[in-house]
């Protein structure tokens, strides 16, 4: 195991934040002068009440800008319908929640652009993507990423921390797609508004107009690619859930792995153990809390960053809160593609 910092968490809002100050401080700063610094986070979709404060991620803003390098806060476009689906969404719901340019003294941008199709593909070579998936062009645009993780449940992963925030957090919305389900789309032909942007982009030309003006699918040209359901822009493209967990936690951990490679030697992880609610914080509305806050911790690996504040936290909280979903599987595929140590698998219960 990798060096890992924790501080304890405060009983507010005002001494979380001296407690994550103190976790910075013993950081050691890995970036030079005059480098540009991705903080990777996620700002809460519209009517979550648990996501991260702005107040947090200005504190490792100002960490960074003291150690005069230039930082920039990020997210990616998402798959489903809602306050973050485009580009321009994304970073209204972001100026709503507090995470503007003024509050956090740097850039707020979207990491696969504002119509969520500047995406580039990295190398993957693993069982279910076996040459590459693809994620957000801005992992080739800076010189080092902070990976901020709000550690909480999760209805699909059990829990969600660093590997979610560096599988779902970069991917396009087309990989998205991808880990969640084999995707083949349906239309729902009330929402549809017969634009063909499907059309357009379909790289095997499985989709045309049919005699009433809608797209058609040929799902035997149709490689599943996701391109279409990720691009509609009113969601009138069916999101399939077909997927077994255990799958999904593969996947999950895929992408992950992927990204980890390309931005290993230029990252830090920090997790926030701090309103940890039952599900993630795209989630709307009032999610139950399920443990007390415990502290911000930090590291070097994602796998173990992750385990860790499963320990700390008591993994029983994720268990009860999702009792059917698989998570520790996730560290078992980690181990079995050579992305972890066996020895992570004795640190959760």
């Amino acid at each position: 195991m990798k060096k890992i910092l924790f501080e304890c968490a405060g009983t507010d809002i005002k001494s979380n934040i001296k407690a994550l100050q103190r976790l910075l401080d013993q950081i050691e700063f890995p970036y030079k002068k005059g480098a540009t610094v991705g903080l990777k986070l996620h700002w809460g979709e519209i009517g979550n009440l648990y996501f991260l404060s702005e107040k947090y991620a200005a504190v490792i803003v100002q960490w960074l800008k003291k150690n005069e390098v230039k930082p920039f806060i990020f997210d990616t476009t998402v798959l489903y319908s809602g306050g973050r689906r485009t580009g321009v969404d994304s970073l209204m719901t972001a100026y709503e929640h507090g995470y503007t340019p003024q509050n956090m003294g740097c850039p707020v941008v979207i990491g696969d652009g504002i119509g969520g199709m500047d995406v580039v593909k990295i190398k993957s070579g693993f069982f279910h993507f076996k040459d590459t998936v693809e994620v957000g062009s801005i992992i080739n645009q800076a010189q080092g990423f902070i990976i901020f993780s709000h550690f909480k449940g999760h209805l699909g992963s059990g829990f969600g921390g660093a590997i979610k925030n560096l599988s779902m957090g970069f991917a396009s919305r087309a990989q998205k797609q991808l880990m969640h389900s084999d995707a083949h789309p349906e239309l729902n032909r009330s929402k549809c508004i017969r634009c063909g942007m499907c059309i357009d982009i379909c790289p095997e030309k499985a989709v045309s107009w049919n005699e009433n003006k809608f797209p058609i699918f040929d799902l035997d040209k149709c490689i599943g690619c996701a391109h279409c359901i990720a691009i509609c822009p009113v969601a009138a493209l069916k999101v399939f859930w077909r997927i077994s967990h255990e799958a999904f936690q593969e996947r999950l951990v895929e992408t992950a792995a992927a990204v980890w490679n390309v931005i290993k030697n230029k990252s830090i992880l920090i997790n926030a153990l701090i309103n940890i609610s039952s599900e993630c914080d795209c989630m709307k509305g009032k999610n139950s809390i399920i443990a007390d806050d415990v502290g911000f911790i930090s590291g070097y690996d994602p796998f173990e960053i992750d385990a860790e504040s499963l320990r700390l936290i008591g993994s029983e909280v994720f268990d009860r809160a999702h009792p059917d979903i698989p998570w520790r599987s996730q560290f078992e595929y980690a181990v079995k593609i050579g992305m972890a140590d066996k020895n992570i698998l004795n640190v959760i219960p």
